[in-house]
This record gives structure tokens, C-alpha cells and sequence, in this order.
């Protein structure tokens, strides 16, 4: 604990921050819903969050060398809070969306600014302690954060206060840390054609898993509530996806260490496909069917990206490691724009349980694409290989090199 109690003001900022953005992402969708906004108007401000949020992984470097971490912490967390409480003073659809963006941006550049912090201050000898309470933290806010939802109520302006103060109050425990900050890191390469060149598959991978679980994660309360489930029941739907996810990632990562890890992906996304079908056609508006229904999905569609992650890796060469996590988080962000979007209209047209139906097919193309690649190259022997599986989270391009991944080139 010795080790860990310095590192505490930024693990409980980043709680405050991944549980107010948890909070947000659900909330918004509901409040949309309670304001008249079609499915696919908010699916369109889910959209924005992504768009704003690969905006923020591109420039974040840039900006932390620029002005240093608690300068680009402060402001940050400044403008998102300003951003979420203009949300309740203008209830319009576009305005929605424009805001949703500028906190995509910011939400990208706070993790950025903890996770390279954090990297900066652990050493190897508290590096696993820390990530494994980093991702308790992560699991955790998240999943309380959903029940302030039917806590406080969807109406009013109660619940826009709460997050504002929440990214407002982020800003205490992280200026009680080590005053000196840390050194700038070094900018980030993105080479997106460099990352399809080194595993096609990864790259699809990433996109997929933005398509599917970005989807979820923004309409999944539509869904819930198109069934008929209560606030509760809504909040207990989401945190049992959340929750899910946990469940098989280290038991699918240690297998696809030891074999042919496309076939864990392919495991792992007939599992997705086979749970979407079953909340598609099987749940209907049971809801302890639905809570197991998406509970299973997260826990086969949430280990994806660590999965595409751990297989791209494989195929890396020295010094790739950190283009190759920036790139799969681009490419994470290019299809969590669009599955929203998409799935929003399928949504507005066949109802809730189009939700489920559109990312079967998705999971099912990749299926095949998978067993496509599995016939055109040979896999990497298991002692060939340069990194094993790791549990990453979609922050920041930093939780890679906090996870143990190598550091980023500088740009030429």
C-alpha cells in the first residue's frame, strides 16, 4: 500500500471521471427519449460523443506537450462540466449532439491525462497492483453510476447537476497529487494503413467491436425501455452487460495465449451472435431473460478489442506495439460513430429488437471474415510471440503502455 497510497488522488479521479461518463452516456439516451427525440436523433448524439472522442485520442498528445497535464486536465474537465449543464438549458437535438462532441474530446483528453500519469508514476514492482484496482475503479463507478439514475429520476435538471458537479469535483483529488507533473509523453504515431498491413483482421475487429458494443452502449437503454423495463430494471440491464464483460476475458485471453488466438475471436464473436439472437427473439420482455441475455453478450462482445489488441500484437514488430494500440483505437472509434447511428434508424423502423438483430449480422460477417483470414495466414507460434493477452480498456491510447506495452516513436 505504500506503493499504491501516492497514486490514489488519480485512481479516485479517474473513478469520479469513467463513473460520470458511465452516468452521461445512459442518462442522455433516456432523457432524449423523455424530451420526444426520435431514436435515431439519439443515436445521432451518441454519434457525437464519438466523433468528438477520436478527435480527442488524435490531438490529446499534442496538447499535453503543449501545456503540461493539470493545465490540460483542468481545462478539460472544465469545458465538460460547462458542456453538461448547457445540455438542460437548451433541450434540442443538434445542440445535444454539438455538446455530446465537446465532451467526446474532453472525455478522451482526461483519460489520456490520468492513464499517462499514471504510467508515469507506477514502477514494474506496483504496476500489476495498479492496474488491477484501475480496473475495479473502472468496473465499479460504472456500474454504481447507473443507479443514480433511477435514484434522482429522468426529469428535471437534477441529474445534468450531478454530472457537472461530478467532472467539476474530479479536479480535487488530482490537485492533491504529486505536484510535480509528470514529463510530456512523446507523441503518438498514427499510421492507420500501418495497422491494416500488419493484421487486416484487428483492424475489422476494432470496427466491429465499435459497431456492436458502441450501439449498446448508446441505445441499449432505448432498447430496455422499448421492452417495457422500469428505470431500475434499465440500470440493472446495463451494468449487467457491463458486469458480463468481466466475466470470460481472462479465461478466453489465457486460452488464445496458448492457441491459435483467431479462434478464440471467432469463440468469443459466436458467442455474441448466439446471445444477440436470443435477446433479438428469445427474451422478449422477460426481464430476468434480458438480464441474462445481456449478460452473456458482454460477456463474449466486451473481450473482442482485447482480443483484435492481443492478435494484432502478434504480428507486430518492435517498436509497433504503441502505433499498433493507437491505430485500434481509431479504428474502435471510426465504428462506434457509425453503429449508433445505423442501428438508431433500424430501431425508429422494426422497433427494439432490431438492436440486437442488426449486430447479429454484424458479428455473423465477421465470422466469416474470420474464417477467411484463418485460411490466408498461418498463425504466429504461441512462443513467437512478442506480448501475451492484456485487459484493455477503450480510454486512451496510454492504458497500453500502462498495461505493459511499449512506448510510442516520437514523429518524425
Amino acid at each position: 500500500m505504500s506503493q499504491i497510497r501516492p497514486l490514489i488522488p488519480l485512481l479516485v479521479t479517474a473513478g469520479i471521471l469513467i463513473g460520470g461518463n458511465g452516468l452521461q452516456g445512459t442518462f442522455i439516451s433516456l432523457r432524449g427519449l423523455e424530451e420526444g427525440f426520435s431514436t435515431s436523433l439519439i443515436g445521432l448524439v451518441g454519434a457525437g460523443y464519438n466523433v468528438g472522442f477520436a478527435i480527442g485520442c488524435v490531438y490529446v498528445t499534442r496538447i499535453l506537450r503543449a501545456i503540461g497535464h493539470i493545465r490540460t486536465f483542468s481545462a478539460m474537465a472544465a469545458i465538460a462540466s460547462a458542456a453538461a449543464i448547457a445540455m438542460v438549458l437548451i433541450i434540442d437535438p443538434w445542440f445535444w449532439f454539438l455538446m455530446r462532441l465537446v465532451a467526446g474530446i474532453c472525455f478522451a483528453s482526461l483519460f489520456a491525462t490520468v492513464e499517462s500519469w499514471l504510467n508515469a508514476s507506477v514502477t514494474n514492482a506496483n504496476r500489476a497492483r495498479t492496474l488491477s484496482i484501475y480496473r475495479l475503479v473502472d468496473l465499479g463507478s460504472v456500474t454504481a453510476a447507473q443507479y443514480v439514475i433511477p435514484g434522482i429520476g429522468i426529469g428535471g435538471f437534477e441529474l445534468f447537476a450531478i454530472i457537472s458537479m461530478a467532472l467539476t469535483l474530479s479536479l480535487v483529488p488530482i490537485s492533491f497529487a504529486d505536484r510535480s507533473s509528470p514529463v510530456a509523453p512523446e507523441a503518438i504515431r498514427f499510421d492507420v494503413k500501418a495497422l491494416w498491413n500488419i493484421s487486416p483482421l484487428a483492424t475489422i475487429g476494432c470496427i466491429v467491436v465499435g459497431l456492436t458494443n458502441a450501439a449498446f452502449r448508446s441505445l441499449g437503454p432505448i432498447y430496455a425501455q422499448g421492452i417495457g423495463l422500469s428505470v431500475t430494471a434499465i440500470a440493472t440491464f446495463m451494468s449487467a452487460g457491463i458486469i458480463g464483460g468481466v466475466v470470460l476475458q481472462y479465461p478466453l485471453g489465457h486460452y488464445s495465449d496458448q492457441i491459435d488466438r483467431r479462434l478464440i475471436i471467432l469463440i468469443a464473436t459466436f458467442g455474441s451472435l448466439l446471445s444477440g439472437l436470443f435477446l433479438a427473439f428469445g427474451a422478449g420482455s422477460d426481464e430476468w431473460l434480458n438480464f441474462a441475455g445481456i449478460f452473456a453478450f458482454g460477456a463474449f462482445a466486451m473481450p473482442l478489442y482485447s482480443l483484435c489488441s492481443a492478435h494484432a500484437n502478434d504480428h507486430a514488430a518492435d517498436g509497433q506495439h504503441a502505433l499498433v494500440s493507437a491505430g485500434m483505437l481509431f479504428f474502435w472509434s471510426l465504428g462506434a460513430i457509425i453503429g449508433p447511428l445505423f442501428a438508431s434508424f433500424l430501431l425508429d423502423i422494426f422497433g427494439p429488437q432490431a438492436l440486437f438483430s442488426y449486430m447479429a449480422v454484424v458479428l455473423a460477417i465477421f465470422m466469416l471474415y474470420t474464417l477467411r483470414r484463418m485460411t490466408a495466414r498461418a498463425p504466429v507460434p504461441a512462443e513467437e510471440r512478442s506480448m501475451p493477452f492484456r485487459n484493455l480498456l477503450r480510454t486512451s491510447s496510454f492504458f497500453n503502455k500502462l498495461a505493459g506495452g511499449d512506448q510510442a516513436p516520437r514523429e518524425p
